[in-house]
């Protein structure tokens, strides 16, 4: 009898344990949806039309930057959402071991955005991560990484979600309220975004033609040895630029930690498999 009741009592905790797993699940996804829909909500509902008139005080590849990615008379559209493929390292450059990812993503600069990634081989990793919180699960339903809710993430997420809106968003960095440009050098702008307490800076290279090549900038991050908070370097690459209502923008990203130095080690390897821009008209 008292063997049973222990069998019984570890299977209705195990029971339990998984009634719990599950609600946090539906929380989380409930949690995604509700900010996902939030963000889609900021697109304009009468966006102006782009105008190269509206850059001309910029810097000059700024200029070059505006005039290669958007279209005269096309409508400024600052949320995306972009679905993408690729591969994905959880470990390090000597040994990144990739593994396949498909993601899609919804950006609003300046007020949020939120990435919902699946990585298949191996065991399976699902989740998503936002101005506000990381959260992944193994088997779709264990938690393996749960993060956010302090100024670290909050300012390490912003950096993340500015440097892409100059990557597939461009609408978003058109001079105004509280987006500002700087000349770094002939090929090279600084837009210098701010929301709140929180400020970051992106450089944004471009050739000759204005075709964005490049993004770098100054990430607040832990993914160092000591796992300490601190501003470090992380850019991007991009090629395969296609037009998209109006928009010329990558269709295949590479970005990590310590963009620039030795230590550079892409563990994002994306390609794009669309682009829209929600509400706009078709």
């Amino acid at each position: 009898m008292a063997t049973m009741k222990i069998v019984v009592g570890i299977l209705l905790g195990l029971v339990l344990g998984l009634l719990g797993l599950a609600l946090s699940l539906v929380l989380d996804l409930r949690a995604e949806r509700a900010e996902w829909d939030r963000l889609a909500a900021l697109q304009p509902e009468e966006p102006e039309l782009f105008d190269p008139e509206m850059v001309t005080d910029l810097p000059e590849p700024a200029q070059r930057y505006f005039a290669y990615t958007i279209r005269p008379g096309t409508p400024l559209l600052p949320v995306a959402v972009i679905k993408m493929t690729g591969e994905f390292s959880l470990e390090s450059k000597d040994d990144p071991k990739y593994r396949r990812m498909e993601a899609r993503q919804i950006l609003a600069a300046p007020e949020g955005f939120v990435w919902a990634m699946r990585m298949r081989g191996g065991v399976p990793i699902s989740g998503s991560d936002s101005g506000s919180w990381t959260r992944f699960r193994v088997f779709g339903l264990i938690p393996v990484a749960r993060q956010g809710g302090d100024p670290d993430h909050t300012r390490s997420a912003f950096g993340r979600y500015v440097a892409e809106t100059a990557i597939w968003a461009p609408a978003a960095l058109m001079p105004g309220p509280g987006v500002s440009w700087s000349t770094v050098d002939e090929y090279t702008a600084r837009v210098t975004i701010t929301h709140g307490e929180l400020e970051q800076a992106v450089d944004v290279t471009v050739n000759p033609e204005g075709r964005p090549v490049e993004v770098s900038f100054q990430r607040w991050s832990n993914a160092n040895p000591e796992k300490v908070h601190r501003l470090q370097p992380f850019g991007a690459v991009m090629s395969d630029f296609r037009e998209v209502g109006g928009y010329r923008l990558p269709f295949r990203i590479e970005a990590g930690n310590m963009f620039g130095t030795e230590d550079y080690f892409p563990f994002f390897l994306a390609d794009v498999i669309d682009i829209r821009f929600p509400g706009a008209q078709p």
